[in-house]
């Protein structure tokens, strides 16, 4: 089959590689009908790259529909269309019945210390091949899937398998109270929902970005916005003339570390990639490598005694945080990979034919798997207005 594997920082490429197979009795086999590229795969892209291997499969926005499965996998069967959540569970642990999904202690990869294996995402969490692909292999089948109506084009449901959750369990995370103002820093794929979805629960939203063309997407959903370009020293100023002087109630920081090819990108990310992977590993593990521009600014930005909610991802171990302020200003400040299945029914009744979150036009950009290295440039450099990019096996 063909799938997108990685091979050295910003060098992704189109390859013949095995079909998977079942290889356990919970597994199950997908044809992949639409991968998205992810935010987080260019971590992988660049920041991240010592913990990837040549040949690496990436992927872990996947849906398709089933052609094989083992034994164990309950009454998930062949011809069932399905959403993948990107992290593997077994719904069963003690993690799985707190809903903690992406803490699995069935799939935790313990020689890492992190939390449940992910597809398409580094030896970090497990190394599993991703679903950019045209077959993908799913572990742990009998709860890692979301079974789909028939009918609906896949954008319907394209983007259950991470990023509309992920914005979901961020909202809630942030616990805007009613009537409330939430701040959303970074207006890509994530921060964009992130908007729609407080939007749609009755919250005032202002979106922050210096992305012409995300910044006119978030117009379009209602959202106030601030112009980061406009703004870029006197930000949390700009936010408090908006809201009384107070701040708002709660952020959203849908950035995280830099991944997307600005000239800010921090020296040791760029120095821990130019060394052998013995030593830049561990660097990256233990050393501060993330630029906090956007966490210091949700600091600043919130109001005494609001909370602060982290969708975007960090990888340093050693980065320094203003705990002082964050102390005196009594934030409650939230986290964590998005525990999918757990949002899953709130979702659900949203994805109906009035489309309330613009899920079906919310793609950019919809590609043969052939163009994946020409869009994951695109994409990381933010040309041609990619905000969201689905890899098309079948096209």
């Amino acid at each position: 089959m063909k799938a997108v594997t990685w091979h050295g920082q910003r060098d992704v490429r189109v390859e013949e590689v095995p079909d998977p197979f079942v290889q356990e009795p919970t597994d199950a086999v997908i044809r992949v009908t639409t991968s998205n590229i992810c935010g987080s795969d260019l971590h992988l892209y660049e920041p991240l790259s010592p913990f990837m291997g040549v040949g690496d499969i990436l992927g872990h926005e996947n849906m398709g529909q089933v052609v094989e499965v083992g034994s164990a996998v309950g009454d998930l069967k062949v011809g069932d269309r399905v959403s993948i959540p990107f992290q593997i569970s077994c719904g069963h642990c003690w993690m799985c019945q707190q809903q903690l999904y992406t803490q699995c202690e069935t799939t935790q990869v313990r020689e890492h210390g992190t939390g449940a294996a992910l597809f398409g995402f580094s030896k970090l969490y497990g190394e599993v091949p991703g679903g950019q692909a045209e077959y993908l292999r799913v572990p742990q089948a009998q709860f890692t899937h979301i079974k789909l109506p028939e009918g609906p084009a896949d954008d319907r449901f394209a983007y259950l398998s991470d990023i509309l959750p992920t914005a979901w369990q961020g909202v809630e995370y942030a616990a805007v109270p009613e009537g409330g103002t939430l701040v959303v820093l970074g207006l890509g794929p994530i921060g964009d929902f992130a908007c729609r979805i407080a939007k749609h629960k009755g919250f005032r939203v202002i979106g922050v970005d210096l992305v012409p063309e995300r910044l006119h997407r978030a117009r379009l959903q209602g959202v106030e916005v601030v112009d980061l370009r406009e703004h870029e020293k006197d930000l949390g100023d700009a936010i408090r003339d908006m809201t009384g002087g107070r701040g708002p109630d709660s952020v959203l920081d849908a950035v995280g570390m830099e991944a997307h090819g600005s000239p800010a990108t921090s020296f040791v990310q760029k120095m821990a990639g130019l060394l052998p992977k013995a030593i830049s590993a561990p660097l990256m593990e233990h050393a501060g490598v993330d630029r906090l521009n956007a966490l210091y600014s949700a600091i600043d930005i919130v109001r005494r005694g609001g909370t602060i909610s982290l969708s975007g991802v960090y990888g340093g171990a050693a980065d320094p945080l203003p705990l002082m302020t964050m102390f005196d200003k009594q934030i409650q400040l939230r986290m964590g990979q998005c525990n999918i299945k757990r949002w899953v029914p709130d979702i659900m009744p949203l994805l109906t034919d009035d489309d309330p979150l613009g899920v079906d036009d919310f793609a950019t950009h919809r590609v043969p798997l052939s163009r994946a290295p020409e869009m994951y440039r695109k994409f990381q450099q933010k040309e041609d207005g990619a905000v969201k990019v689905q890899l098309k096996p079948e096209l």
